[in-house]
């Protein structure tokens, strides 16, 4: 079926695609930050601490102002309509559990105990955009008196104010994390150790494997992955092909930013060693 016959105007027939590509975004990311982090638990636990901190500035700033904003902008009026009403309090409920998985993850000891929370969070909130986008989205595009256009121009004036005023609490422990990776950065010579201008052991690099990754979410996943890499380390990237459209996206998202180098030319797999210079 045609996305186009969803909804009751074009306007709110493009508005519940561009809604469904930014949850798409926001799944990949969080997925790709989330396999980075518990690949490298075991691979390299100063990776780690710095993945660790990114997801959780990462949730912060995107996943919880993302949710703060649906329940006030397009929850409520989801929830008049009778049909929906229970859907919309059980998925109020999974934004409380959201918000306790990333309060978890804030404050775990160490990377390999947030490791079971982060991968929790990344089942829950993929469960949960999918209801959004099959069952939310929809009703409410197709309401003949809802514009949902309207609804999520509201949604993002709301996003951007929420990240625009992160509280103090939260400024500290993203600043906390930053001051974990400059301080790793310095003791191993400035590369985190993998280009060996400091001397240090090469640890071993964090793996992201798109293989199994629904199409859909796998540039976002590999977006989201680089975006938890620091400047001077790497990471290792397994695809089913040669990744030539990606590799293009990647130069035009961040140009002259990550060096390419092939480790494997299929035909099972390519991997690749993505350096962020």
């Amino acid at each position: 079926m045609s996305v186009l016959t969803l909804a009751s105007v074009p306007e709110d027939a493009t508005a519940l695609q561009s809604a469904e590509a930014h949850h798409a975004r926001l799944a990949g990311e969080l997925a790709g930050r989330v396999t980075l982090l518990l690949t490298a638990v075991d691979r390299d636990p100063g990776a780690a601490e710095r993945i660790h901190a990114g997801l959780v500035d990462f949730c912060d700033r995107s996943l919880l102002p993302h949710a703060a904003a649906e329940e006030a902008a397009l929850y409520p009026v989801a929830h008049a309509r009778p049909e929906a009403r229970l859907l919309i309090e059980s998925l109020i409920g999974e934004h409380r559990c959201l918000t306790a998985l990333v309060d978890a993850l804030r404050t775990a000891p160490d990377p390999a105990g947030a490791a079971a929370d982060a991968r929790a969070l990344q089942v829950l909130f993929e469960e949960h955009v999918a209801k959004e986008n099959g069952l939310v989205l929809p009703l409410l595009a197709m309401t003949p008196e809802v514009s949902l256009a309207a609804l999520l121009s509201d949604m993002h004036r709301r996003f951007a104010h929420d990240t625009n005023g992160v509280s103090p609490e939260k400024d500290r422990d993203t600043q906390q994390g930053r001051a974990v990776e400059e301080e790793r950065t310095e003791e191993t010579g400035g590369c985190g150790g993998v280009c060996g201008c400091g001397g240090a052991e090469e640890p071993a690099e964090p793996e992201l494997d798109v293989r199994d990754v629904p199409h859909a979410l796998r540039h976002a996943t590999v977006f989201g992955a680089l975006d938890a890499v620091p400047a001077g380390t790497a990471m290792v990237l397994v695809a089913p092909h040669d990744p030539l459209p990606l590799l293009a996206q990647i130069e035009q998202r961040s140009p002259g930013v990550f060096g390419v180098e092939y480790l494997e030319r299929g035909p099972e797999a390519w991997r690749l060693r993505l350096s962020h210079c």
